[in-house]
């Protein structure tokens, strides 16, 4: 019955082809190897912020990479991007050791913390990166991961963005010690990670709405988020703007936290130009604040 509902998870997700290499990549070895890719116009001299994509379960880096499509608005912005890979669990597909509801089936005691830690690492110590300006951004078992980033090392993370990938389902497993602005993205037809929360193979997930009310609470905003316009048109496959957005306000540690629901959204949407646009619109105008 396990494998069943894997296979079934697995066929969920689409397959998007592997985009073209790109001029600007730097392979950096290892254990769990990993490739860099630099902007166009990428300056020595100049700090530049970094974007880590995360792929969802069963997926590879190359998925991500193809699936958010940030490419060509990272060169625009001078964004660094990385697609790490996460390790093979007992099925031989790869995950990311996140929350207890996804998905280290396996009780494993990988590190993806560490892991995560040391690219960001790595690359700031080959080149020039902002501190206040370090990335995640999160698809599935990804944005599960993301979220465990932004609570568990915040001093490193500035913002996260989260796709079909909620929080921790008890609050008190979220202790950030610095502030993070969380974007959670979930389409309302999600049936893998559902919208209203629920469990995945017996572990608790909170719905999207908790998942940005805790981050509300953390980054201290007002009672309750409000609806902001206009719509957005993320998901190429639905008509017209299909997606509203909620958002906190007065937020006194100058984070922030926004839920983007996705009507009749997919968990794996199938994603418009807008959605790499407004993504890295929102993690731009987040940097690292002091609380």
């Amino acid at each position: 019955m396990f494998r069943a509902r894997i296979t079934l998870l697995v066929l969920l997700l689409s397959i998007i082809p592997i985009p073209p290499s790109h001029a600007a990549e730097v392979a950096y070895p290892g254990d769990r190897p990993f490739t860099l890719i630099l902007p166009n116009n990428y300056q020595p001299n100049t700090p530049a912020p970094l974007i880590i994509g995360l792929h969802g379960y069963t997926a590879e880096s190359p998925y991500a990479q193809s699936y958010f499509e940030l490419g060509k608005v990272a060169d625009q912005k001078g964004i660094l991007t990385v697609y790490p890979t996460g390790i093979k669990d007992s099925n031989g597909f790869l995950f990311w050791n996140a929350t207890p509801a996804c998905c280290n089936f396996d009780s494993n005691t990988v590190d993806d913390e560490a892991y995560l830690l040391s690219i960001i690492d790595s690359v700031s110590k080959d080149y020039v990166v902002d501190p206040a300006r370090i990335y995640i951004v999160g698809h599935s078992n990804g944005g599960f991961m993301a979220h465990r980033m932004a609570c568990n090392q915040s001093d490193r993370i500035a913002a996260i963005v989260s796709l079909s990938g909620m929080t921790f389902s008890n609050p008190k497993s979220c202790k950030p010690t610095s502030p993070v602005s969380v974007l959670q993205i979930n389409g309302t037809n999600d049936a893998v990670i559902t919208y209203t929360g629920g469990y995945l193979f017996g572990n608790a997930y909170p719905s999207a709405r908790k998942t940005i009310d805790l981050w509300g609470k953390i980054n201290e905003c007002g009672k309750k988020p409000y609806r902001v316009l206009p719509r957005l048109d993320l998901d190429r496959k639905l008509a017209g703007a299909e997606t509203t957005v909620l958002r906190y306000k007065g937020c006194k540690t100058r984070a922030t936290s926004e839920l983007w629901t996705i009507n009749k959204g997919k968990h794996a949407p199938e994603l418009s130009a807008k959605f790499a646009e407004s993504v890295v619109s929102f993690l731009l105008s987040h940097p690292k604040k002091s609380s």
